[in-house]
């Protein structure tokens, strides 16, 4: 009994080191990605802190004291009220933040991550020294 096969005993697939090498990429941006997303949702937490102190406050230091009260209870460590830049403008006050997060990667390797949160709607960079 023959079979009619073009290639008699080719066989297609992922072989073990193939197969090894993908899981350890798969891998190593799982734990990339479990790294970061703790960063976004401070973030988020700091975004939300600021609109919430801006609305509840009427002065810059109210603003600085009530984003402060936030910052406690959202688990904020990367930025105090006195980091925040409020600005008077012509409907109240605009409150922005800029900040960087580094996540250590490997030995010397890390990523650094900017961030960056206004109350004025647009996601400008901020100039940093």
């Amino acid at each position: 009994m023959s079979k009619a096969v073009g290639r008699s005993g080719h066989q297609s697939g992922l072989s073990l080191v193939g197969f090894l090498l993908t899981a350890m990429v798969v891998g190593a941006l799982a734990v990339l990605a479990l790294r970061i997303v703790p960063t976004i949702t401070e973030y988020m937490a700091v975004k939300k802190a600021i609109t919430s102190a801006k609305a509840s406050a009427n002065s810059a230091r109210e603003i600085q004291a009530a984003f402060d009260r936030q910052r406690d209870a959202g688990y904020i460590e990367s930025v105090s009220g006195k980091d925040l830049e409020i600005t008077r403008s012509a409907s109240g006050f605009e409150v922005s933040v800029a900040y960087q997060r580094k996540i250590g990667l490997i030995g010397p390797a890390s990523l650094v991550l900017d961030y960056v949160a206004s109350t004025d709607g647009r996601a400008s960079k901020a100039e940093r020294p």
